[in-house]
């Protein structure tokens, strides 16, 4: 008796911790985060695929200012016509607490009118934060993913051959200033906002670290009460990440998108009573002009008389009806059944939505 009542509370547990998730994959610690990089650059080495100066005059300026501050002077009168350079943009992420002397990966970019930058290596070139100072420097050899090729007026391009990575490409020069061991709570910002899993992550953090060290401020923030040494902060975050908490389920939501009939339906997804027919309409219109003959020695004129024959062809399809409550996977099963394609569907949820019968919020982007 008592090995079956451990067995069925080890099951009770297992399922109540079925959909748990750590409290790391629902939060991120306010203040920890990534900064956006961008820069300029050229990409030479190309196999004339480059810009084509006379349309991009920037990419011969930049050049020339290169050159300039490695020693070569190019008199201003000289009109450079390359083929193997590009000028670019440069995109990059610099982790938190990134110290000097490790490396990010780099997106490079076309903004001149290049075809690709397959074969290409980035000069050295800056990347700046928001405030204008530099906090790495990037330069190598660009990785592109596309192809393109041509001959006479056929082209094929697979891809963006116009833009590629340069993995691990950027040096970091500078650390960005942080707030992390300063004095004041660690607040945990939720991805999704709501109300229900705030309550429960400051539940569970109450109930791990005893008494009330973490409050709720509102739908998205936690704060907790922690000390200001920087090494005591580390191990308090890393303890509060651990911690499983089970999330609140997500508000009801249909998401449509028009332009590729992609239909999501969430999980939460509830109809109301109602009947659904569904059906295609196909009217033929079909021209029979008919000739008037007039009889002999009567003076008529022969004439065409127009007709036309319309006939209406509607698809029949079954009515379902939708009881109170119906879930997801009723709601999916009886479309499949009507047979109905996405911009069809879309039409249901709509009509739906208009009667009061879908109890789901419908998105359509």
């Amino acid at each position: 008796m008592l090995r079956r009542l451990s067995l069925f509370l080890l099951l009770a547990l297992a399922m109540q911790c079925a959909g748990a998730e750590r409290i790391k994959d629902l939060v991120t610690i306010a203040g920890v985060r990534n900064n956006q990089l961008v820069g300029y650059g050229l990409v030479v080495g190309l196999t004339g695929t480059g810009d084509q100066t006379t349309q991009t005059p920037f990419t011969v300026k930049s050049l020339k200012s290169m050159l300039s501050n490695l020693g070569v002077t190019i008199p201003p009168e000289v009109n450079l016509q390359l083929k193997n350079v590009a000028a670019v943009s440069l995109q990059a992420e610099l982790p938190p607490f990134a110290k000097p002397g490790q490396t990010i990966d780099v997106t490079v970019s076309s903004i001149g009118n290049a075809k690709s930058l397959r074969g290409g290596s980035l000069m050295m070139a800056p990347l700046k934060g928001v405030d204008g100072a530099i906090y790495a420097i990037a330069q190598g050899n660009v990785v592109v993913g596309g192809l393109g090729a041509e001959a006479g007026e056929s082209k094929i391009t697979i891809n963006v051959p116009s833009a590629g990575r340069i993995p691990n490409g950027a040096t970091v020069e500078r650390q960005v200033p942080d707030t992390f061991g300063k004095e004041g709570p660690i607040v945990l910002n939720l991805r999704q906002a709501d109300f229900t899993t705030a309550e429960r992550i400051v539940e569970a953090v109450n109930k791990t670290l005893g008494g009330d060290v973490a409050q709720a401020i509102d739908a998205t923030s936690i704060q907790v009460r922690g000390p200001a040494e920087r090494n005591q902060r580390v191990s308090l975050i890393s303890v509060l990440e651990n911690i499983e908490v089970v999330p609140a389920q997500t508000a009801a939501k249909v998401i449509v998108n028009s332009r590729t009939g992609t239909i999501v339906i969430g999980q939460n997804v509830k109809v109301g009573p109602a009947a659904v027919s569904h059906g295609n309409m196909t009217v033929t219109i079909a021209a029979d002009p008919k000739v008037s003959q007039p009889a002999p020695l009567s003076r008529g004129q022969t004439v065409v008389v127009p007709n036309a024959t319309i006939a209406v062809d509607q698809e029949k399809k079954p009515m379902f009806l939708f009881n109170p409550g119906i879930a997801l996977d009723d709601i999916v099963r009886a479309v499949n059944q009507v047979g109905a394609s996405p911009s069809d569907l879309v039409a249901i949820l709509e009509a739906l939505k208009a009667a009061g019968a879908l109890k789901a919020e419908l998105i359509v982007i």
